[in-house]
C-alpha cells in the first residue's frame, strides 16, 4: 500500500464514495461500519463501537483495518491471529493496519482493556464474511456445491478431485464490496487451529535488535526540532512574555500564537536551549502541597455522576452495621502515581499544502484528530493521525498537546517538526493516576456472612466499585474532586484503589472473625468464575499448607474487572530492619477464550510488576503545584532486585468470548501484599504505597 491519501478519510465518507480499491488495488473488500454514540433502542443509549474492514487482494494478501493501536500490549499479533483464523489463512498472509485516521474505521480509543472485546469481534465478523464470499466465488468458478469445497491457507479445493483456486485467483480483476453481517457465524474457540496456540510476535526481532521505529525515532526530509513554553507550576497563567532574550543562533525560529510560545531549531539541544532563554511573567493561583491533599480533595467535590452506574443504596446498611457481630471502619488511600512509559510523549507533524499529517504515540487517534482540527481551525478531513509503534502508554497517552504543538511549529516553519518530552517534562506535565480516599464500613454475622457494606470513594473513579460479594445491605458512593494536579486514565485506574480497600477490609473482617481469609471469601463470593480462579490460586500457592514462622506472611486477594477475573497470593518476609521482601506472587487469571497464551502470560507478568511499584513505593511528591521527584533517580519504579518469583496460571474458557487483559491482573497485587504484611507482623497498612522507604512502620490501629 502506498502513502497516497484518500480524497477524504474513509471513516468520514459514504461507503459508495470510498476510494478503497484505488489505494488497495483490485480484490474483495468487506466493511463493518463503526457505530458512533447515539440513541439506542427504546430511548436508550447506544455505546460506541469501532468497526473493521478487510481487503483480500492479488496473491491472496489479506489486509485488516482497525482503529485500535498497538502500544506494546501485543494486540497486533492477537487480532491478526483471529482474522487469519476466520479467513482460513496463515498468519504471515495477514497485514493489520492500525490507528491511521485516513484508512481505518473510527474507534473510541485503545483503553479500558477493550481491544479484544471490541476490535476482535469486528475483525472476526469481516473475516468470516469474506470467507463465505470467497467460497461463494469458488462455488461459481469451480462449478460445484459449497458442501464439496474445503479451504485452507488461502486456497479453496474440491474434495476428492484436487481442483483448486487460491484466494488471489478467485478475486483476480474483481472490485467487490460487501457490508459485513455483525451476527455472522464465527469459528468456535474449541475449533481454532491457529488462535489459542502460543505464537511469537512476527516482528519481535525488531524490538530486541533495536530496529523497530518508534514515534521518537521518526525522521522526515527536512526535519526540524521543536520545544514550547510551559508554566512553571500548575495554576499559572502567562501575563507577559519576552522572546528577545533568545540568542540569535542560526536556524532558530520563534513561533507565537496567542498563549502558545514555541521554538524550532536544527537540533533538539538548540530548541531546548532557546526555550529556556525566554523570559515570561506568570500569575499564580495558590496550590495545595502534598500534606494538604486529603483535606483539599474532600472540600472540592465536582458535580455530577461522572458516568457512574454502580453508586446507590440497597437495603439499610447503617441499621445492619449497628447490629453486626463484627465490624470494620477504616479509611484507605492511594497516592498520585505517574505512568512512566518507556518512551516519553512524542509527535512529528508535517504539512502538505492545507493537509496535515501527525505521527504521534497516542491511544486515541480519532480524539487527537478532533483536537488538532479544533486547535488549528481546520476541518477534520484535512487532518491525518498515524500511530507508529509506541513505547507503552498505560493510559497516559490520551491527550494531544504535543501533536498540536508540533503542528503549529511545522505550519509556521514550513518544515516537518518533531517535539518530544524529556523525562522531567513527562513527570511534570503528564497527567497522573488520581489520588484516592476511600471511607469504608462493613459488618458480618457470627457465621461469616457479610451483612453491611458502605463504601465512599473520593476522587478515585467508579471502576470496580461494586463488590463481587453477596451483601444484602450496601451503599456505594463515587465522588470526584477538583484535583490540583492533572489526573486521568491509568492502567486499571480506580479499580486498583477500590480493590485495595475492599480486599483489605475483607481480610480485616476475616481476622476479626477468626476465619481463614479463603473460607471467608468462599462464604460470600457470588461469582463462580471468580471462585474458580481463587481456588486455583490457593491450590497453586499451597495456601492450606503454609507454615507459620516469625516474620513470614501470606496474603490473598481477588478482583473482577473488564470481564476478567484474577486471584493473587503473595508470600513475603519481614527481614531485619523491618524491610519487606516479597518472595513469591502467584496470580491466576481468566479472561474468556485465550487467543495467544504466550502474550497473555507476558501481559499478566508485566501488570504484576507494574502493580508491585504502586503497591510498595511509587508516589508523586509535590509542593505548591510543582512535582518534586521528576527523575527516575528520584521516582522509584520496580528494579530487577525487587522482583519476586512470579507464577502465572492462565485459566482458559473457550466457551466465553475473549476479554481484555491489560488491567485486571493489576488489581489484586497491592491488597494481597498488604494482607501478607499483616499476616507477617500484625501491622495493618491502609495507604498506597505501603512501604515508601521499604520498611514496615510500627503497629497502628
Amino acid at each position: 500500500m502506498n502513502e497516497e491519501r484518500p480524497r477524504r478519510p474513509w471513516d468520514l465518507s459514504q461507503i459508495e464514495e470510498r476510494e478503497y480499491f484505488d489505494l488497495l488495488g483490485d480484490g474483495l473488500l468487506v466493511v463493518l461500519p463503526a457505530r458512533r454514540p447515539g440513541p439506542g433502542g427504546a430511548g436508550g443509549w447506544s455505546p460506541p463501537l469501532g468497526g473493521a474492514w478487510v481487503h483480500v487482494g492479488g496473491g491472496g494478501k489479506v489486509r485488516g483495518f482497525t482503529g485500535k493501536v498497538e502500544v506494546g500490549q501485543g494486540t497486533r499479533t492477537a487480532l491478526s491471529m483471529l482474522l487469519a483464523e476466520e479467513l482460513g489463512v496463515r498468519l504471515d498472509q495477514v497485514e493489520l493496519v492500525m490507528g491511521d485516521t485516513d484508512l481505518t474505521p473510527w474507534d473510541m480509543g485503545t483503553f479500558g482493556s477493550r481491544s479484544m472485546p471490541d476490535a476482535a469481534p469486528a475483525l472476526r465478523a469481516v473475516g468470516a464474511t469474506a470467507r463465505q464470499a470467497l467460497l461463494d466465488l469458488a462455488q461459481e468458478k469451480l462449478g460445484v456445491s459449497k458442501d464439496r469445497l474445503e479451504d485452507r491457507e488461502g486456497r479453496v479445493q474440491v474434495r476428492g478431485n484436487g481442483r483448486s483456486l487460491t484466494y488471489g485467483e478467485l478475486i483476480q480483476g474483481a472490485r467487490k464490496l460487501i457490508i459485513a453481517d455483525p451476527k455472522v457465524a464465527l469459528a468456535p474457540a474449541k475449533d481454532w487451529k491457529l488462535a489459542g496456540r502460543p505464537t511469537i510476535d512476527p516482528f519481535a526481532e525488531e524490538v530486541v535488535t533495536g530496529r523497530r521505529t518508534y514515534t521518537s525515532d521518526l525522521r522526515r526530509p527536512g526535519l526540524l526540532y521543536g520545544a514550547f513554553l510551559h508554566p512553571p507550576r500548575y495554576g499559572s497563567r502567562m501575563e507577559q512574555v519576552d522572546v528577545s532574550t533568545i540568542s540569535k543562533e542560526r536556524g532558530v525560529q520563534v513561533v507565537q500564537e496567542k498563549d502558545f510560545v514555541g521554538v524550532v531549531a536544527p537540533t533538539p539541544w538548540q530548541a531546548r536551549s532557546a526555550i529556556s532563554q525566554i523570559e515570561a511573567t506568570w500569575t499564580e493561583t495558590p496550590q495545595p502541597s502534598e500534606e494538604e491533599i486529603e483535606a483539599y480533595l474532600r472540600s472540592h467535590p465536582l458535580p455530577g455522576d461522572h458516568w457512574d452506574t454502580d453508586s446507590g443504596t440497597e437495603g439499610d446498611p447503617e441499621r445492619a452495621l449497628s447490629s453486626a457481630a463484627t465490624r470494620v471502619s477504616a479509611t484507605y488511600r492511594s497516592a498520585y502515581i505517574a505512568h512512566v512509559p518507556l518512551e516519553t510523549r512524542a509527535a512529528v507533524a508535517e504539512w502538505d499544502g492545507d493537509r496535515l499529517t501527525v505521527w504521534v504515540g497516542t491511544q486515541t487517534p480519532y480524539r487527537a484528530r478532533e483536537h488538532l482540527a479544533s486547535g488549528l481551525g481546520i476541518d477534520q478531513d484535512k487532518v491525518r493521525v498515524k500511530v507508529p509503534y509506541t513505547g507503552s502508554g498505560f493510559g497516559g497517552k490520551h491527550v494531544g498537546e504535543l501533536g498540536l504543538a508540533a503542528a503549529r511549529l511545522s505550519r509556521a516553519s514550513g518544515h516537518p517538526v518533531r517535539v518530544t518530552y524529556t523525562r522531567s517534562e513527562e513527570f511534570q506535565y503528564g497527567y497522573l493516576r488520581p489520588y484516592t480516599i476511600i471511607d469504608l464500613k462493613a459488618g458480618a454475622d457470627p457465621q461469616g456472612h457479610l451483612t453491611s457494606w458502605s463504601f465512599h470513594n473520593v476522587n478515585g473513579g467508579a471502576a470496580s466499585l461494586r463488590p463481587p460479594y453477596r451483601i444484602p445491605n450496601l451503599k456505594i458512593d463515587n465522588e470526584l474532586s477538583a484535583s490540583p494536579l492533572p489526573q486521568g486514565a491509568y492502567r486499571a485506574i480506580g479499580a486498583t484503589a477500590n480493590n485495595f480497600a475492599r480486599e483489605g477490609a475483607m481480610d480485616e473482617l476475616a481476622r476479626a472473625l477468626d476465619l481463614d481469609p479463603l473460607v471467608f471469601r468462599e462464604r460470600n463470593l457470588q461469582d463462580e468464575r471468580l471462585l474458580a480462579v481463587l481456588h486455583l490460586a490457593c491450590e497453586t500457592a499451597r495456601w492450606g499448607q503454609r507454615k507459620r514462622t516469625e516474620g513470614h506472611g501470606f496474603g490473598l486477594a481477588v478482583g473482577l474487572e473488564k470481564g476478567g477475573r484474577v486471584a493473587t497470593v503473595s508470600d513475603l518476609t519481614i527481614v531485619p530492619g523491618r524491610k519487606v521482601r516479597v518472595d513469591r506472587i502467584v496470580s491466576v487469571f481468566e479472561a474468556g477464550a485465550i487467543v495467544n497464551p504466550d502474550n497473555l502470560r507476558s501481559q499478566v507478568e508485566g501488570a504484576t510488576v507494574m502493580a508491585l511499584g504502586g503497591a510498595l513505593f511509587e508516589a508523586i511528591h509535590f509542593r505548591e503545584g510543582v512535582v518534586l521527584n521528576r527523575r527516575l533517580s528520584e521516582y522509584r519504579v520496580p528494579r530487577f532486585s525487587d522482583l519476586p518469583s512470579l507464577e502465572v496460571v492462565l485459566l482458559d474458557r473457550p466457551d466465553l468470548p475473549p476479554a481484555g487483559a491489560g488491567e485486571t491482573p493489576m488489581i489484586a497485587v497491592a491488597p494481597s501484599i498488604a494482607n501478607a504484611i499483616f499476616d507477617a507482623c500484625g501491622v495493618r497498612l491502609r495507604s498506597l504505597p505501603l512501604v515508601p522507604d521499604g520498611r514496615v512502620p510500627p503497629a497502628t490501629t
